[in-house]
């Protein structure tokens, strides 16, 4: 009788772990080749002025497209910014760009577009700052994520010299 009863309250447990199990078993997608980044962009924002100074801030504009067989349920977009000189992160910028409806298989994004906070300042015009002798160029690694999966790297982009207007 004992056992009867310890089968019948465990029955539940049981069924909700195997619930559990089936829904976070389903197949993986490899977001190296899974993704596709299109209508890529880099270039410095106009970041306004910043204690009367002029102030740019390297950025990437992008949509990305679901070219696996599985829907992406929150897909997350990471950006690190850094300096070509330098492997120190500058700065970085994250989105969710697939909340919990997912991006179905073929779908793409809305435009995206992440930037730093930090970059240059100075007294020069926004766009004669990305000709000046102390500037530095920059890059941008992007790594994406779904669901409770580990960060994938996607791509690394330079960051050109051009001014870019916000999306």
């Amino acid at each position: 009788m004992l056992n009867i009863g310890l089968a019948r309250s465990a029955l539940p447990v049981l069924l909700l772990s195997s619930l559990l199990a089936a829904t976070g078993c389903g197949p993986t997608v490899d977001l190296a080749t899974g993704i596709e980044i299109d209508e890529i962009s880099t270039g410095w924002l106009d970041a306004g002025n910043v204690d009367g100074k002029n102030k740019v801030v390297p950025a990437v504009t992008f949509k990305l497209k679901n070219v696996s067989d599985q829907k992406l349920t929150t897909l997350q977009v990471n950006a690190i910014f850094r300096r070509v000189n330098s492997n120190e992160e500058w700065g970085d910028g994250f989105r969710t760009v697939a909340g919990s409806r997912g991006l179905l298989p073929g779908a793409a994004t809305d435009t995206v577009t992440i930037n730093a906070q930090l970059g240059y300042t100075g007294s020069d015009s926004h766009a004669a700052m990305l000709y000046n002798s102390q500037f530095v160029d920059a890059k941008v690694d992007l790594f994406a994520k779904y669901g409770s999966g580990q960060w994938a790297r996607i791509g690394e982009y330079p960051i050109m010299r051009q001014l870019i207007e916000r999306q």
